[in-house]
């Protein structure tokens, strides 16, 4: 076989298709974001306003969470050394893990390396500990959640999105005797739409099923201290494996589930995912938990949060723009084709100094091509005064004229 043809037929497949993913490289700068420099490929750098970003709350560049960073690499190093059961627990591990148990109100937590390895190491783990268990899985959750599934190598069933009818009927054709486990999201990334959460723990007390939610798009920016949906909604008792980030809303890395003391120490025991990765740098640890520490007491934050976001969806409302409104911090701009998607996001970028990533299949359906424009409360009126002027101009005078644009 030619293997480089090969490549090549799969990288010229993505480039026809309009789904060829560039890196655009940038620079932030602290206390200055959301504004950063674009290493442009000719090397010079311009600068530019991220529009696209996941530090919704601007936590990535706290002083609070700075000086708890720097005085834990100043008193440990870099590295944490290790695995967590070999050498690689720290005092800021153990930090972290309580003040997310606490923000949960759960009875332990566990930190993993990131959001996306902490559900794909538990739903695996999961058969394991509870042998002949199904999975019920929202149609739209996140491709951690999917793999994890997956590969766990038990039962599962797909019900439509939210569709809590399609739920129920798939529940009741079960064994009522099987173990079984509801896994969703709190609020889906791509349309920023809300779970039904209060009637899937109902479903779940109803046929005896554990629930598992990925609160990822919102804790710290959810509920009176910022435990995400379910503390909003004062459902986090019903809640048995809740998995968050420290990526988004707290500015760092990492991620993990906030369960009992005993799912906790099975996971811990059982999925080679916690097991044989290295720890998070002790640094990174302690800036998550400073983070995780304030959110619990800044409200006013969050509620700049989210009235960044109402003030952006009602003016693209007011232009007539396609956007999607859930209610949610999320703000999707529906293009409709991958092509024309990359040209606005081009011109946005070279033209504005505007960056906003395109979003394509596989990460939403084929026709819901988008732009997904994250507001934050560093977002101020005149990033989003040009923001507005931006998409006014290119809008109309381009019309997203398919002929134009491809062309």
């Amino acid at each position: 076989m030619d293997y480089d043809a090969q490549l090549d037929t799969a990288i010229d497949r993505l480039h026809d298709e309009g789904r060829y993913r560039t890196f655009i490289d940038i620079e932030r700068k602290r206390g200055q974001f959301p504004h950063a420099t674009w290493r442009k490929p000719d090397g010079s750098d311009v600068p530019v306003t991220v529009w696209c970003g996941n530090d919704y709350l601007g936590m990535g560049q706290h002083p609070v969470v700075l000086a708890a960073m720097h005085e834990a690499i100043d008193a440990t190093g870099a590295g944490s050394g290790g695995t967590r059961n070999i050498s690689g627990t720290t005092v800021y591990h153990k930090r972290l893990e309580a003040e997310l148990a606490d923000l949960h109100r759960k009875e332990a937590a566990l930190l993993f390396t990131s959001a996306y390895i902490a559900n794909d190491a538990t739903l695996s783990t999961l058969p394991k500990l509870f042998p002949g268990l199904i999975v019920y899985s929202d149609a739209l959750n996140h491709a951690s959640m999917i793999e994890g599934i997956r590969r766990n190598g038990g039962a599962k069933r797909i019900f439509r999105h939210n569709d809590l009818a399609h739920l129920r009927a798939l529940m009741a054709a079960d064994d009522p005797a099987a173990p079984k486990l509801i896994a969703f999201e709190s609020i889906y990334s791509m349309d920023g739409d809300f779970a039904p959460m209060a009637a899937i723990c109902d479903l779940a007390d109803e046929f005896g099923a554990l629930t598992y939610l990925d609160e990822v798009h919102a804790v710290g920016m959810y509920g009176p201290r910022g435990g995400g949906v379910a503390e909003r909604d004062g459902l986090m008792g019903r809640i048995d494996i809740i998995n968050g980030t420290l990526a988004k809303a707290y500015g760092v890395m990492g991620g993990y589930i906030a369960a009992s003391d005993k799912m906790c120490d099975a996971i811990r025991s059982y999925a080679p995912g916690f097991i044989f990765t290295t720890s998070l740098p002790p640094a990174v640890a302690a800036g998550a938990a400073a983070s995780v520490a304030h959110l619990k007491t800044d409200q006013a934050l969050r509620d700049k949060h989210q009235t960044q976001a109402k003030v952006l969806k009602l003016r693209l409302k007011g232009m007539g723009m396609p956007i999607i409104d859930h209610g949610s911090h999320i703000v999707p701009l529906i293009v409709g084709d991958p092509v024309h998607t990359q040209k606005l996001s081009d011109m946005l970028l070279s033209e504005f100094g505007i960056y906003v990533q395109p979003i394509n299949f596989p990460t939403v359906p084929r026709g819901t091509e988008r732009l997904r424009f994250t507001p934050s409360p560093v977002h101020g009126a005149p990033e989003m005064d040009a923001l507005i002027g931006a998409l006014d101009g290119l809008w109309a005078h381009c019309a997203l004229n398919r002929a134009e644009l491809a062309g």
